[in-house]
């Protein structure tokens, strides 16, 4: 152990703490991804963006509106990884399928994906962090409002900015049925399932390894071709393994008081919580949401509110600069295969408009629900 003290620059009980709060982050990001893939691949998401489209009988603002809760619930339940990865191609096809400009379907879904991952503890990786620290105040509780909040603004600044550019009908987008029936009923069953277990107070990781265990044995028996293909993230798990040591590390050598001059008081008070939020904001954008949380988390004390503050600045902050989020980067990716083109600075000019907006909504709601 004086080895590895000397190596890394931590001693052994500082190691196995940070082991014990990264490991079941790891487990959960790995397996609900594993069933993100095989879900996608039995047709659930892209059922669900049809059926919107059926049911808002060719009212595009309907479509609109249903579309920003099909995000919101994606990265409620699955992550907001998954929204980018997966929701992004599939509104890009259904809008220019029914003829309608896919822009502001697949903006909608990268600031969905981003904002709406408030509410649950494995809506974003940050959340889960957080939730050892919370003791035994409810997560639900503290977030619900400015889960809210950063529902609500980002879908109606971007409906008043691109959705009202839209025609206002849309063509019948017509039949659709799943290549295969049994493997589309049991991941619809599965993807249904994982919203009441995650909020039951089990494991997110036990939960998440369950569900990919039940896709995985449905797929090797309905889809071998899917079972074959099967991609673990275990490098990105390996580099978010890296980045926990590197920020606990750099917390161990000074960085910690930096960030606490930088954050100001401990209060609770909304110009404290405000503070807080917004320097979590901006760190999110510089480095990258993640370290910005695993930074400032030290800054929040303990406190239930001011960590929710730091949430909302890592959660909903990271949306001016493309690398702010590995959701944002994702997003992009999924847009240029589509030939939706979003240049960083078109998405910065946007994000400086929506994003402070957003950010005061939220943290006033967390406020003035909480004092």
């Amino acid at each position: 152990m004086p080895a590895l003290h000397s190596l890394t620059g931590l001693n052994g009980t500082q190691l196995t703490e940070l082991a014990e709060r990264v490991l079941p982050v790891l487990i959960f990001l790995m397996a609900i991804t594993v069933v993100a893939e095989l879900a996608d691949r039995a047709g659930v998401f892209e059922a669900a963006a049809r059926r919107l489209a059926l049911i808002s009988r060719g009212h595009t603002f309907w479509l609109f509106a249903l579309v920003a809760a099909l995000g919101a619930v994606l990265s409620i339940v699955m992550s907001l990884d998954t929204t980018a990865v997966l929701l992004t191609p599939i509104v890009i096809a259904l809008a220019l399928r029914l003829n309608l400009n896919p822009l502001p379907f697949a903006l909608l879904s990268v600031y969905l994906a981003n904002t709406a991952s408030l509410l649950l503890p494995v809506s974003n990786l940050t959340n889960l962090l957080a939730v050892s620290r919370l003791g035994g105040t409810s997560f639900v509780g503290l977030m619900w409002a400015p889960a809210l909040a950063a529902f609500v603004v980002p879908t109606v600044a971007l409906w008043c900015g691109y959705g009202r550019r839209l025609p206002r009908r849309y063509p019948d987008p017509g039949p659709s049925a799943p290549r295969d029936r049994t493997s589309f009923a049991i991941a619809t069953a599965v993807c249904v399932a994982l919203g009441p277990l995650f909020v039951s107070g089990l494991e997110p990781a036990y939960v998440s390894v369950g569900a990919a265990l039940v896709l995985a044995v449905t797929a090797y028996v309905r889809d071998r071709e899917a079972f074959a293909h099967i991609a673990v993230p275990w490098k990105m798990a390996l580099a978010m393994a890296a980045l926990f040591t590197v920020v606990e590390l750099l917390h161990v050598n000074g960085l910690g008081a930096a960030l606490e001059r930088a954050t100001g008081a401990s209060g609770t008070s909304w110009l404290d919580l405000t503070r807080l939020t917004l320097v979590a904001a901006a760190s999110s954008n510089l480095l990258n949401n993640l370290p910005a949380y695993l930074a400032l988390e030290p800054t929040a004390g303990g406190d239930p509110l001011r960590l929710a503050a730091l949430l909302i600045g890592t959660n909903v902050g990271p949306l001016v600069l493309m690398w702010g989020s590995l959701a944002n980067v994702l997003w992009r990716e999924r847009c240029a295969g589509r030939g939706v083109k979003v240049s960083s600075w078109r998405f910065a000019r946007l994000g400086l408009f929506i994003v402070p907006l957003t950010l005061l909504a939220s943290v006033t709601a967390l406020w003035a629900t909480h004092r």
